[in-house]
C-alpha cells in the first residue's frame, strides 16, 4: 500500500497528476481512493489530492502516515512534510523550493519541474515532470509502463502531444537525490 499527497498552488496540475496516477494504478488492477482539497481560487489557492494505492482493501480514505509526498511548491513541502514517515519519500519542484534543509529520515529528490517544463515548451507540464521524477525515486509502478499510460490518459482526453512523454521522462532522468 502506498499513502501519498500531491500538493501545490492551484494551475499547477495537482488535481490532474493525482488523477493520471489513479487512472494508471486502475489499469494495473490496484485498489485506488483518491480525495482533493482546494482552495476558493481557482489558480494560486491551494490545492491537493491525497492517493492511496493498494493491493488490498483500502479501509481509510485519508492517509495517516505517508509514503510519498510530491511538493510543487515550499509552503505545500512545509505544510505536509511532517506526516512523511520515516524512509518515505518526498518528491520536491526544485524550481519553487528556496534555500531548505531536508530532514535526514525521509529520501527527498528534486527536480527542476517548472524550469524543465518551460525549456521542453509545454509551462503546464511541471506536473508530468514530477510524475516521471516520482516514478524514478519509489518505483512505484514500472516507469516505462506509466509512461505508455500517461499517453493513453491524454489520448483519451483529446489533448495528448509528444511534449507530454518528454516532459514525464526529462523528470525521470533530472531528479536528483539530495
Amino acid at each position: 500500500m502506498a499513502d501519498i499527497i500531491f500538493a501545490g498552488f492551484g494551475g499547477q496540475g495537482i488535481l490532474t497528476a493525482g488523477k493520471i496516477l489513479i487512472d494508471v494504478a486502475a489499469q494495473h488492477v490496484k485498489n485506488i481512493c483518491w480525495t482533493s482539497s482546494y482552495g476558493a481560487a481557482m489558480r494560486g489557492g491551494t490545492a491537493s489530492c491525497s492517493i492511496i494505492i493498494s493491493d488490498e482493501e483500502i479501509g481509510n480514505p485519508y492517509p495517516e502516515e505517508l509514503d510519498i509526498l510530491l511538493a510543487m511548491n515550499e509552503p505545500s513541502y512545509h505544510k505536509f512534510i511532517g506526516d512523511v514517515k520515516d524512509g518515505g519519500y518526498v518528491i520536491v519542484n526544485g524550481s519553487l523550493m528556496g534555500d531548505v534543509e531536508y530532514p535526514k529520515n525521509v529520501n527527498v529528490y528534486s527536480v527542476d519541474a517548472t524550469d524543465i517544463a518551460n525549456g521542453a515548451g509545454n509551462g503546464r507540464a511541471a506536473n508530468l515532470v514530477m510524475l516521471g521524477a516520482m516514478m524514478k525515486a519509489t518505483g512505484l509502478m514500472d516507469a516505462d509502463s506509466f509512461g505508455e499510460s500517461l499517453n493513453s490518459y491524454f489520448e483519451k482526453k483529446g489533448r495528448n502531444t509528444p511534449s507530454n512523454l518528454e516532459c514525464y521522462r526529462l523528470g525521470m532522468e533530472k531528479a536528483e537525490k539530495k
